[in-house]
């Protein structure tokens, strides 16, 4: 697919993440505009909900954009979304003799506030990426039991927290936890001082489910993606997690891109699973392509320091697709909910500069990473702002998710010193 050209000159741009072939779904507001849905196009935001109340959109009956949250859009599936869609490309198209009518409703993303795109119902996170897999497994086991025996053939995760789900911009605190050493005979009460990131996509669950599906009709359900950095406490990770897996470790925070990039926009990128080691079972087999191009960065900037890029992988490097995750979660009849969240589990490529957490870069600390200026990072220190980056490169054009970014601030005081 080439670039669709719109009146919004910006829009044309090769390198604009916001095209006529994307228009990502946010919630923004203004000082005169409280919170409601919009999509980005060029560098500006278009008020949806304006125009559904002017009469210029009518994907549905009744009205579904004056709200904070595009969760009522996405519950009324699959149909309304494309007719959305197909409404806004003729407004905003090259030509479009409704231009003077639409233009009114554009307000510059540099002047507007963006805040959480939908409502997150539940939160499940996946460990299902292999290069990332091995190396941790490595880390801990040994290249020989690198992957526990049900990896190749299931795609494992762990229940989460929605109320930890925060926009980019969102400052995250360091916490405090049980951690204990090699040498430790008993655990200790301190901040965290191995501070993660994980490189993910998130899934955004559109429709919901009562009973289980296929891997079709869950790539059906699938609304959009963004991206997601999984903040992980390492050492409070490595006290708690046996035998049940990670909890507090993994509940300060979960950053979102303020953009949801929509399934139609990506369609142009699908790309097939690598190669099966296993088998899988019939349940889980794909009926085509359901991974996507996505080119991902991660840029690490120390405080008052400039930005650096310390890793880049891809989104094709997961070994299951978000569709398979979200069909074997629904096989207990686990009923999934519009507005669901679903982690990839950290996206790391085959070479070191590919890795998609510090655990990994810094090889469980004891090969630093090397940052401008002559600074060197094994986890996370106060001060420091993430910041992933994702993009698709389509013909003459860019799919972009905005930011997704955080900045670490230090721990509070102890909270239960008396």
């Amino acid at each position: 697919m080439s670039l669709i050209r719109s009146w919004v000159e910006t829009a044309n741009d090769p390198t604009c993440p916001f095209p006529l072939n994307n228009l990502p779904c946010g919630v923004f507001s203004t000082p005169a505009l409280s919170a409601r849905c919009g999509v980005a196009i060029g560098d500006f935001v278009l008020d949806l909900a304006g125009m559904e109340k002017a009469g210029l959109l009518a994907p549905a009956d009744t009205p579904l954009l004056n709200t904070p949250a595009w969760n009522p859009l996405m519950a009324a599936g699959p149909a309304v979304w494309d007719k959305l869609r197909r409404q806004l490309i003729g407004h905003l198209a090259q030509g479009s003799d409704t231009r003077d009518q639409v233009e009114p409703y554009l307000h510059a993303l540099a002047g507007v506030t963006l805040h959480m795109p939908f409502t997150v119902s539940e939160y499940t996170d996946f460990y299902a990426g292999r290069n990332h897999a091995f190396n941790v497994g490595t880390m801990f086991r040994g290249p020989e039991n690198a992957l526990p025996p049900n990896w190749l053939h299931i795609p494992i995760g762990y229940n989460g927290r929605a109320s930890s789900v925060v926009v980019s911009g969102t400052d995250v605190r360091r916490p405090w936890g049980q951690l204990k050493g090699p040498q430790d005979a008993a655990p200790r009460w301190a901040p965290c001082a191995r501070f993660d990131l994980e490189l993910e996509m998130g899934a955004v669950v559109g429709q919901p489910s009562s009973g289980p599906v296929t891997v079709a009709e869950a790539d059906a359900m699938i609304f959009g993606y963004v991206l997601l950095n999984d903040w992980s406490a390492r050492d409070i990770q490595a006290w708690e997690y046996v035998p049940l897996g990670p909890f507090q470790s993994k509940a300060t925070a979960t950053t979102i891109s303020p953009w949801i990039v929509t399934k139609a926009a990506l369609e142009p990128f699908r790309t097939a699973a690598p190669d099966r080691e296993q088998p899988l079972l019939p349940y889980l087999q794909e009926p085509g392509p359901m991974l996507y191009d996505i080119a991902l960065d991660v840029e690490l900037a120390p405080q008052g320091a400039a930005p650096s890029v310390i890793s880049r992988t891809n989104y094709r490097e997961m070994y299951y697709s978000a569709a398979q995750q979200l069909a074997h979660h629904t096989t207990s009849g686990c009923a999934m909910r519009v507005g669901d969240l679903l982690g990839s589990g950290t996206i790391s490529g085959p070479v070191k500069d590919s890795r998609g957490s510090l655990l990994e870069l810094s090889w469980g600390g004891q090969e630093p990473l090397s940052l401008p200026g002559g600074q060197t990072r094994s986890f996370l220190e106060d001060g420091d702002r993430l910041t992933l980056k994702g993009q698709c490169r389509g013909d003459g054009y860019t799919i972009g998710f905005g930011d997704c970014s955080g900045t670490i601030l230090p721990a509070l005081a102890d909270p239960y010193a008396r």
